[in-house]
């Protein structure tokens, strides 16, 4: 079934997103803070541009967005201009951008407050995931707004579930980007010493990946690594985002993040060598000074 959507925000990720939605065949509304990028959209996929959030959301059973932080959320939904203003009574936000789970639930409230379901749903697999329609979406919130929104999510998702209650999306991907820190700087260290010791680290990787090391990150960054090329791919700006919302929570919550913490200060220094838009397996650059 053809159903009416708003995509707001057309980044690296919302772009392609969009257009999974459209290909499947659904109206799809879109906005993007940049009106060029809007518009090279529609002459990309079948959809129509508007001026703002709440221009877009008109309309549409189901908004999506896919922005930058806290305050672009907030901007998009909750301003003058904002999306909740212009949405139907009983259509369904879905965010896609990774925030606090303090953001998701207040959103959730706005937009309670106005009629509208909302779900937090942060997505996992980077450009190419999104390009390929290959994402992971952990969600969090109400059970029926899930399953009449999960149809489309699988437009550009390989997998999506319910983790519970608002704001349990967001932890998720919390989870999701703690791992990815730690499992990042053990490759770095793991090359570089390849490298030092005299050994092809190519080899090492041939051989090591087939046995308990295997990662994601090592099958798909070890070569760009060893090469020192990060033109492309998650931003260290991006992951700092990220582990920032990370420790923040893990302050209100009590856990223990030693080892996140100082990976986010090893991306600190990554920044200070020019790498903010350098991909995330950038940390074995700083291993090199």
């Amino acid at each position: 079934m053809s159903n009416t959507v708003a995509f707001l925000g057309l980044g690296v990720m919302g772009f392609p997103m969009a257009g999974h939605l459209a290909k499947a065949g659904h109206q799809v509304r879109v906005y993007n803070r940049t009106a060029e990028k809007a518009k090279a959209w529609c002459k990309t996929y079948t959809g129509t541009d508007f001026p703002t959030p709440k221009a877009a959301a008109e309309g549409a059973q189901t908004i999506f967005l896919c922005v930058g932080n806290d305050d672009d959320v907030r901007e998009v939904l909750v301003s003058a201009h904002g999306a909740i203003a212009g949405a139907a009574d009983g259509a369904i936000i879905v965010d896609h951008t990774t925030t606090s789970a303090t953001v998701a639930r207040e959103m959730a409230e706005q937009a309670n407050l106005s009629g509208l379901g909302f779900i937090d749903a942060p997505v996992s697999g980077g450009q190419a995931g999104a390009e390929n329609g290959a994402l992971t979406v952990m969600a969090g919130g109400d059970e029926s707004d899930f399953e009449n929104v999960s149809p489309l999510i699988d437009c550009y998702a390989r997998s999506v579930r319910l983790m519970g209650p608002v704001g349990s999306g967001q932890l998720t991907k919390m989870v999701n980007q703690i791992c990815i820190a730690g499992v990042v700087q053990g490759l770095a260290e793991g090359i570089q010493f390849a490298e030092k010791a005299g050994i092809d680290p190519r080899a090492v990787i041939d051989v090591i990946s087939k046995g308990a090391a295997q990662s994601w990150q090592m099958e798909n960054r070890f070569e760009t690594m060893i090469d020192r090329k990060f033109d492309f791919g998650f931003a260290v700006d991006w992951m700092r985002k990220d582990l920032g919302i990370c420790l923040e929570e893990a302050r209100n919550n009590g856990a223990q993040l030693p080892v996140t913490s100082l990976v986010d200060q090893f991306y600190a220094d990554v920044q200070a060598l020019g790498g903010n838009r350098w991909d995330t397996s950038s940390l074995i650059k700083r291993l090199d000074r």
